[in-house]
């Protein structure tokens, strides 16, 4: 197996993409690059181009990351204010697990598209996963320098 290497001469430097502002159009739902355009089509599932700038999203690897972070922000908000609510009330079991069940619930399905936004954002900002704009031997190559 034969790999060919660029010359430094022949490198392009990648263009510097502002991370939290790609992190924030993604949270709100838009391209990370123009931020008008849609970045989902349905609840989760996003948009393979931006109908704006033509961006594509179809490569993102997300994968479970959003749901994770989810989980982390959920459990650390809804596991203090239980406890908070406890020490100052003598609510008893039946009524944390009426209260706190829904608002986890509901908390967790309010803030996994945001979070998944956010996270492609930033996969957009740092050219990971194919939003560099290099062919797959082209990033394969420059890793292994």
């Amino acid at each position: 197996m034969t790999f060919k290497t660029l010359a430094p001469e022949h490198r392009q430097k990648p263009v510097h993409r502002p991370v939290l502002p790609a992190i924030l159009q993604g949270f709100l739902g838009n391209c990370p690059q123009c931020g008008t355009g849609k970045l989902f089509g349905r609840f989760v599932k996003t948009n393979d181009t931006c109908a704006t700038c033509g961006n594509e999203f179809h490569h993102h690897r997300a994968d479970d990351l959003p749901a994770y972070l989810v989980i982390l922000i959920v459990g650390h908000i809804v596991v203090g204010a239980a406890m908070a609510v406890q020490m100052t009330t003598d609510l008893g079991m039946w009524w944390h697990l009426a209260i706190w069940i829904p608002i986890v619930i509901l908390a967790a399905v309010f803030l996994l598209q945001p979070v998944k936004g956010a996270v492609i954002g930033l996969q957009w900002a740092l050219y990971m996963h194919g939003f560099g704009g290099d062919t797959e031997e082209e990033n394969q190559e420059l890793h292994l320098k």
